[in-house]
């Protein structure tokens, strides 16, 4: 509830329920798109959303907790934007140009957002140490979060037998962390300044190196014509 001057008196002019909250993280939102997690402060989110400080405190306990909430919300926008990329791909669930696609959806829709919207990329990766990544509205029916979306084609190429089972264990991690690597280099790091065509190259690379690497013989190796591990 917030307050309204009308004729020389103070009104009370209340907000539904909920309504406050997330007019605030999406305030929030917006102050990340455009200065990263840094710009995300509880004092001027209260004032876009035009409600007093104390109200903005009903709600989050504290900055930390609000920057928590926004940067779950940035790191939903990326998802959504993964998903809306794998969604683009044609092929049923377990063919194998299909699910090579999937996985290079994944890293492309990746780097893409990454560069579309810096501030926002940074906010989902600087959630505060003592707040969880996997908070627990997982598994409501929302988007899968990019890890789990990653996880998911792994599991797909798995099952279209690209990828040996007795190496999808863990692989995940490496592969985010070459794509996120490539992400951080190529948007704050000393790859910044190179040309269009020059990232679209190394990206292609790196999608490259990690088909590679996923393949029944590794990087180097010359797998059969559809890259279906035949053991």
């Amino acid at each position: 509830m917030n307050s309204e001057s009308t004729g020389g008196r103070t009104t009370a002019r209340r907000h539904p329920r909920g309504a406050v909250r997330d007019g605030l993280v999406s305030a929030g939102l917006e102050l990340a798109r455009a200065g990263g997690p840094d710009a995300v402060v509880l004092r001027e989110v209260a004032r876009r959303v035009g409600v007093v400080r104390n109200a903005a405190y009903r709600h989050f306990a504290d900055r930390e907790e609000l920057l928590a909430a926004v940067c779950t919300a940035a790191m939903r926008e990326l998802a959504a934007r993964m998903a809306a990329a794998v969604g683009r791909v044609r092929g049923r669930y377990g063919d194998p140009v299909a699910a090579r696609h999937r996985l290079r959806a994944v890293g492309r829709a990746y780097l893409a957002f990454a560069r579309a919207e810096p501030g926002l990329f940074a906010t989902a990766f600087a959630l505060p140490p003592q707040h969880d990544y996997e908070g627990p509205d997982r598994g409501t029916g929302r988007v899968p979060m990019p890890f789990d979306q990653l996880r998911a084609v792994l599991d797909e190429l798995a099952d279209a037998r690209v990828l040996n089972r007795r190496r999808r264990a863990g692989v995940e991690y490496p592969i985010w962390s070459t794509v996120h690597g490539l992400a951080v280099l190529t948007g704050e790091g000393p790859l910044r300044d190179l040309p269009d065509e020059t990232l679209r190259h190394f990206e292609e690379l790196t999608g490259d190196f990690i088909e590679g690497v996923l393949s029944p013989r590794g990087p180097g190796g010359r797998g059969n014509a559809t890259g279906v591990d035949r053991t």
